[in-house]
């Protein structure tokens, strides 16, 4: 009266445990309904042996009930056993849904902690940072190209022939075709190579790279 009391596990535990019993009980029963009736069939045979119709019929009565009890003990079993499935499928459909009342819950409290607005809102200010941050970066390569390839370039082309013109004895400020060249016919044709060799290395030098 005053214990606690038992879950549903331990009364199905409990339950099942008593239809093991029942069903037990009765499979003795049968056994002995069985040799009852070995009994009964050896009965009848020694009253027909002995011609007596009275005691046959009686005693043939008699097995027929025996036999119908037998078949009832066969129905009980069968009875009990369906009894115990069903009870131990109710016990599985109780766990179910007890599982899915653990989830439904679970997922009650997602959504609660979840809105959706909001993380629309997120989703939406993350994009637009983005794509900011993708036009900055591309403003700043398109400035820094534009710092790379000044015009200071050239001036330091400008510089390396000056430099080179210098080393060979030309004037900045003078032309190839007033430098003077001697009335020697050889030396003319050594000189005008040579000049056409230094006219071609300048034009290289004053070709911006590639």
């Amino acid at each position: 009266m005053f214990g606690k009391k038992k879950t549903v596990e331990q009364q199905m535990r409990d339950q099942d445990r008593q239809l093991r019993r029942a069903n037990r009980e009765i499979g003795r029963d049968r056994g002995k309904l069985e040799q009852e009736e070995k009994k009964l069939e050896m009965e009848i045979k020694k009253a027909a042996r002995s011609g007596n119709k009275q005691a046959c019929a009686i005693l043939a009565k008699q097995l027929v009930n025996l036999r119908k009890q037998k078949t009832r003990t066969y129905a009980a079993s069968s009875t009990i056993t369906s009894v115990g499935a069903q009870t131990k499928a109710m016990h599985s459909n109780m766990k179910m849904a007890k599982a899915m009342g653990t989830t439904a819950k679970t997922m009650g409290q997602m959504n609660k902690q979840m809105d959706p607005q909001k993380m629309s809102q997120t989703l939406k200010q993350f994009q637009m940072e983005n794509a900011k941050m993708e036009m900055s970066e591309e403003m700043i390569n398109d400035t820094l190209d534009d710092v790379l390839n000044e015009s200071g370039d050239e001036e330091e082309q400008d510089s390396i022939i000056n430099q080179v013109l210098g080393e060979i004895g030309i004037s900045v400020s003078g032309k190839l075709n007033n430098v003077a060249v001697p009335n020697s016919e050889l030396g003319g044709e050594r000189e005008t190579e040579d000049f056409g060799d230094i006219e071609a290395k300048l034009n290289a030098l004053r070709t911006p790279a590639d």
